[in-house]
């Protein structure tokens, strides 16, 4: 109970995956939203992998790997995040083609979840250092480390897919789309901005 309350306060910490789906599910819908959970849960499958049967180190958390992950993670995050304040410049003239996107914008959010959640070097990170608490001792059981990995993966799964359910009440998806290109350009520095703290060392999960 406490290392599912502990990964329950990290995965709402502010970070690229929050701002992402909150856009993602504001602008794009229910169907979007869930596609995009089911990215970062993809990319919680890897990273709690990696942590919790102790190959932290194939991350290749230190040296020039470090560097390079962090960087791609930056660009990644400045591509998104420059699209939006783009499409924040052009939403009055965006009310075409709105259905026959949807689809493909349904699709490709769990790609950008996926990406999204990888890239992130502090997701590895954090996940490393608290795993690490849990799993030191010789006492454990067999099944211990598969419990931890099913409490990351589900817990976050789950966790995702609720909030993205509660971001579709009509107070919610109306006050957005009152004020969608205000909205986009939020996240959209938002993203710009966590990708610069990535390249600083800085950034949060």
């Amino acid at each position: 109970m406490v290392f599912a309350g502990v990964i329950a306060l990290g995965q709402f910490s502010p970070g690229p995956d929050m701002v992402l789906l909150t856009r993602t599910a504001l602008a794009q819908g229910r169907s979007a939203g869930w596609w995009m959970s089911a990215g970062i849960a993809s990319g919680l499958c890897v990273h709690a992998t990696v942590a919790v049967f102790g190959m932290a180190y194939l991350m290749g958390l230190r040296g020039w790997a470090a560097e390079a992950l962090r960087w791609v993670a930056a660009a990644y995050l400045a591509y998104l995040g420059s699209r939006l304040l783009f499409a924040s410049m052009g939403a009055g003239s965006k009310k075409k083609n709105k259905e026959e996107e949807r689809s493909t914008r349904s699709q490709s959010a769990y790609i950008r979840g996926l990406l999204c959640n990888l890239l992130n070097p502090k997701v590895a990170i954090i996940f490393a250092a608290v795993v690490t608490e849990f799993v030191s001792g010789d006492d454990r059981p067999v099944w211990w480390a598969p419990a931890l990995w099913l409490i990351i993966v589900v817990q976050g799964f789950g966790l995702w897919m609720l909030y993205v359910w509660l971001l579709q009440f009509p107070p919610v998806r109306s006050g957005y789309q009152r004020a969608a290109s205000w909205f986009d350009a939020a996240f959209g520095f938002g993203l710009l901005a966590l990708g610069l703290l990535i390249v600083m060392n800085k950034g949060p999960v």
